[in-house]
């Protein structure tokens, strides 16, 4: 089979799915993980043969996506903040507003000229406390998170993309204090109200793990009231912290950490210039 009737085949089995520019990115993300072609090459390569195992792999990626599993997921890796991160079932799938977040902070903190040390709570992939490491030489990582399965990704991935972070395995809610005084904590905790589900998308209700996502209707500010008041216990003082946020809840949020006792309170929009991440500092 040539690469174009591969298309062809690839794209008709998908329409009805996915909108069509959705399909098209699916195609060439593929061709770049089986075949290492560029888009460009994809394009003046039509008359390329695909061997049989290619074939077969991209029919099996076919199966997936039409049971609506994400792409990130099927390739088994992520592109974030530059570098590669692999994500699996047991970790959320990294997304552009967590960059920023991530690009924030670097530009808050690149120019320190002491050693930082700064705690990620509920890590995931690791992407957040990595991507600092990677940007931000002058750091000392640490994260935590619940879940055993993803915090053997986010080793992968620290291992992958060269550099140190401390993991440890710690359910947040049920922590009392914790071990050390931190110049800076980030954090991106569940946020999303069980009401919201009916707005999302197949792909991430079936298959982005739900703890990693879902909090209360009536306590939706849970993860973020207890890490801000463990932060108090676990930060320096004028020490920083950081987080996304609902984009729903961004005025709770600036008056939560105002009642705990937070001062230099700003909200940034993402992107889609929605309200998504906020810091503050301790007295």
């Amino acid at each position: 089979m040539k690469l174009s009737q591969l298309n062809i085949h690839f794209v008709t089995q998908l329409q009805g799915a996915y909108h069509k520019e959705e399909i098209n990115s699916f195609f060439y993300m593929l061709c770049n993980f089986f075949l290492q072609f560029s888009r460009f090459e994809v394009s003046t390569s039509k008359d390329t043969l695909v061997s049989k195992s290619n074939i077969a792999r991209f029919d099996a990626a076919l199966l997936r996506l039409q049971a609506q599993e994400p792409i990130q997921y099927i390739l088994g890796c992520v592109a974030f903040y530059g570098l590669t991160f692999k994500v699996n079932k047991h970790t959320l799938i990294p997304r552009p507003e967590t960059e920023e977040l991530v690009d924030w902070m670097v530009s808050d903190f690149q120019n320190q000229d002491t050693m930082l040390d700064i705690l990620d709570i509920g890590t995931g992939s690791g992407c957040i406390a990595i991507a600092l490491a990677k940007n931000l030489p002058k750091t000392s990582l640490s994260a935590i998170d619940i879940s055993e399965n993803a915090l053997v990704v986010a080793q992968e991935n620290a291992l992958k993309n060269q550099v140190l972070v401390s993991f440890c395995q710690k359910d947040i809610v049920n922590t009392n204090c914790l071990e050390k005084k931190y110049d800076v904590i980030v954090s991106n905790p569940p946020y999303v109200r069980q009401l919201e589900k009916k707005a999302m998308s197949a792909n991430v209700l079936e298959y982005e793990p739900s703890t990693a996502l879902f909090v209360p209707n009536e306590d939706p500010l849970l993860f973020y009231r207890k890490i801000a008041q463990l932060a108090q216990d676990s930060l320096h003082s004028k020490g920083w912290l950081y987080f996304e946020i609902n984009e729903y809840l961004s005025l709770e949020m600036e008056i939560l950490l105002h009642e705990i006792g937070y001062i230099n309170i700003e909200i940034r929009n993402d992107f889609r210039a929605v309200p998504r991440m906020i810091k503050c500092q301790k007295l």
